[in-house]
Parts: C-alpha cells; structure tokens; sequence
C-alpha cells in the first residue's frame, strides 16, 4: 500500500476549486431537524391520545425511527462544527440532535471526531474498525461463531444493524469515559443517562402498548438505518496504515430525495476529506474527486453496497483480504477485487 495519501494531500488539491462559502457554517441545516422534531412530536400525539389501528400504528413507527435516524445524522454534523461553530451551543444542538439515539456528544466527538476520523481503518487505533484475523483467532466465542455458515452470519449480522449503534455507543462510552478528567465525567455520563432515562420514564406515561410504537420499534428501525450506512462506509474497504480516505471510505449513491432526507449522510468519502465542512456542499467535492482520482474513488449504489456486506465474511487478512477463516475462501476489499479467490493455505485450522 506504498501508495497511499494523507487525506490533506487530497483536501488541498481539491481545495481550490471549491467557493468559499463552502467552508463557512450553514445553520440553515437547523430547520430540517425542527421539521423532523415537529414531525416526530406529532406522531407521539397520535400514538398516546387516539385509539388507532396497530398497523397504523406501525407507519408511524416507520416514520418516527426514519426521523430519528435523520436526527441522528444532523447531529453527527453539527457536532463536527459545520452547522454553529459556538463550542456551548454546538453541543446542546447536537446533545437533542442525538437525544433519540441517547449519545452522548462529548462522547460522541472524542469517539467520532477525535479518534475514528483521525485514524480510519487502522487495525489498531479505530474503534469502528472490523477485527483482524489475529485478534478473532485469540477469542474462543468467535472462533465458534465463525464456524456456521457464512449466510447464518449474514443474517444474524444484519438483523443486529436494529441494535448495534446503541450498544456500540454504550461501548464506546465504557472505553472513553475515562479519558475525561474526573470533574467532567459526571456531566458526559448524564448525556447519556439522562436521555435513555426520559425514554425509559416515557413506557410509564404512555404504557407498553404505546411505548412500543412510539420509542421501541422506532430505535429498532433508527439503528437499522444509520447502521446501513455506517457499515457500508468502511467494512468493505481494506485497514490501512495512513489515512487515505479514498482507500479506506465508500461513498455510496441513493436516490436524490433520499439525500435530502438524510443530510448527504451518503457522502462518506467527501466527508473524511472535509470533515468540518458542510455536507450540502459534498457534491462538489465529488465532482472535483472524479476528475483528478477517477481510478482511486469508490461508490456504488447502496443495494449493491449491502449485497456485498452480505456475501462477504468480516475478517480482515493481511489488511487487504476479507476471509473466512475455516474454509479456502478469501475476498478482495474495496480496491483489492472484492471478488471470491482462491487462497493456498486456510488461515486456521479447524
């Protein structure tokens, strides 16, 4: 991998072709999350005063985890500063923003912004990193795990994308809490207890019944979205020793209202290159990526993304493979193939 970049190679070159206004905060993105917030205060309404059908009832389930989704990616840009840049108001917005999701955003900027963004793919520093053969071979439950087949883990992988952002951010507030001095630790862990608290007290108001429709299958349907993207947006790309986001981040393509909805959440690689900008401008950072790194650039469609994730194991081999460890099967990451091979050796024995 002798040739990769630094991102800020790439961001500077690409730099001077794009406005300045590019570089400026846009508050404007404020009125999608109050659009979102009255929506979702609506449906509550509904749910809690009025006797309706349960299949009603599931719309609006539907439609409060789609908002709670598109809330949680607002958040993720305004807590990069690209919305307010007033560090006190920046972390309220993003604190309700994320307030769905009960994340933390002091949390949520030591995890994402300082640690994630700053060493993407790197088998050892980022904590959303997919494991290495190495480390899966020294845990035993794994080890088990990985013995069923590749479509059983399929399944049970992608039914877990409806939970894995609330227990990966429980995880990440286990192992970041720490590293705040003893007189802010208080305050970070109310961030996140204190949310998870007003939807917990919300089942006593409202009743089970409600409380299902209103916040349970929501968060359900809430982390199966966000869970989509953030897993199609590194886990078929290889680890790497330099952070190279044209190497190690996937830009996937979906419908244009969809990107609206979602804050162009899509444009993952545009993002790790201009982290602190907003992303109504990725498009154009896009355009000028295409034309000077055509052959190094990565998108495909969002199905295609999740067809891949699916028929693809989630061990990574000599940083470029993705293998199954009990059988002769090994597939090229994003860049590397990404096709099923032929191996000589099995990695491990049975």
């Amino acid at each position: 991998m002798s040739d990769l970049e630094k991102f800020a190679v790439y961001a500077k070159q690409v730099k001077k072709h794009l406005p300045k206004e590019a570089f400026k905060p846009a508050p404007a993105r404020l009125l999608g999350g109050l659009a979102y917030l009255i929506v979702v205060a609506i449906c509550f309404l509904m749910i809690g005063l009025f006797p309706i059908h349960p299949i009603v009832n599931l719309i609006f389930s539907f439609v409060i985890g789609a908002s709670f989704a598109a809330l949680g990616f607002l958040g993720h840009e305004i807590l990069h500063g690209t919305v307010i840049r007033k560090a006190w108001l920046r972390d309220i917005l993003g604190a309700i923003a994320f307030w769905p999701l009960s994340v933390s955003p002091k949390i949520w900027r030591k995890w994402h912004n300082l640690t994630h963004h700053v060493h993407t793919q790197h088998e050892d520093h980022d904590p959303d990193a997919w494991p290495t053969l190495e480390k899966i071979s020294r845990m035993k439950g794994f080890r088990n795990v990985y013995r069923l087949p590749l479509f059983i883990r399929a399944f049970f992988a992608f039914a877990s994308l409806s939970i894995q952002f609330s227990v990966h951010s429980l995880k990440m507030l286990g192992i970041y809490l720490k590293e705040f001095k003893p007189r802010k630790q208080p305050e970070v862990l109310l961030q996140t207890i204190v949310p998870w608290a007003s939807w917990i007290s919300l089942l006593f108001f409202i009743g089970f019944e409600n409380w299902l429709f209103a916040f349970l299958l929501p968060l359900l349907i809430a982390n199966f979205i966000v869970m989509a993207y953030i897993s199609t947006n590194h886990r078929l790309n290889p680890l790497v020793p330099v952070n190279d986001p044209l190497a190690n981040s996937l830009t996937v393509t979906v419908p244009k209202w969809v990107d609206v909805l979602h804050f162009n959440f899509s444009y993952h690689t545009e993002h790790h290159l201009f982290p602190g900008m907003s992303s109504k401008y990725y498009p154009l950072v896009k355009e000028q990526i295409k034309k000077m790194w055509p052959e190094r650039y990565h998108e495909m469609p969002m199905s295609r993304a999740l067809k891949a994730l699916w028929q693809t194991p989630r061990v990574y081999f000599n940083q470029n493979e993705l293998v199954e460890p009990y059988s002769n099967q090994s597939y090229g990451s994003l860049g590397n193939g990404l096709n099923p091979k032929k191996v000589k050796s099995r990695p491990w024995r049975k």
